[in-house]
């Protein structure tokens, strides 16, 4: 018995999510509007492809270049400074996750 080939697929045969022009990033400039603590806010999703760190407000730990993440800001003619980048997974928790507090490993738990 011969061993199996690997077929190549030919252009014609790739879906219509492949055929996306590489210069379009992942979400596109999609937005949305969600509720978040009473207020509207502007939902974005993006690539990641800026080359910076951001910091996480929901698990307060770093979103590296080249991840994707949300980036949500107040829907009421916010700044450039109120825009905040989160955790896909962190804006989805957002609603069930308390303040993060800092305490010390003998501190107690109440």
């Amino acid at each position: 018995m011969s061993p199996r080939r690997n077929r190549i697929p030919s252009s014609r045969s790739r879906s219509a999510a492949e055929e996306l022009p590489p210069s379009a990033p992942l979400g596109g400039s999609l937005r949305r509007t969600e509720t978040f603590q009473g207020e509207e806010w502007v939902v974005q999703v993006v690539a990641g492809t800026a080359g910076r760190y951001y910091r996480c407000p929901g698990c307060d730990q770093e979103i590296p270049p080249g991840v994707g993440h949300v980036v949500a800001w107040p829907g009421h003619g916010a700044g450039v400074d109120d825009r905040r980048h989160w955790h896909r997974a962190c804006w989805n928790a957002r609603e069930r996750r308390t303040a993060n507090l800092q305490r010390g490993r003998g501190a107690p738990r109440y």
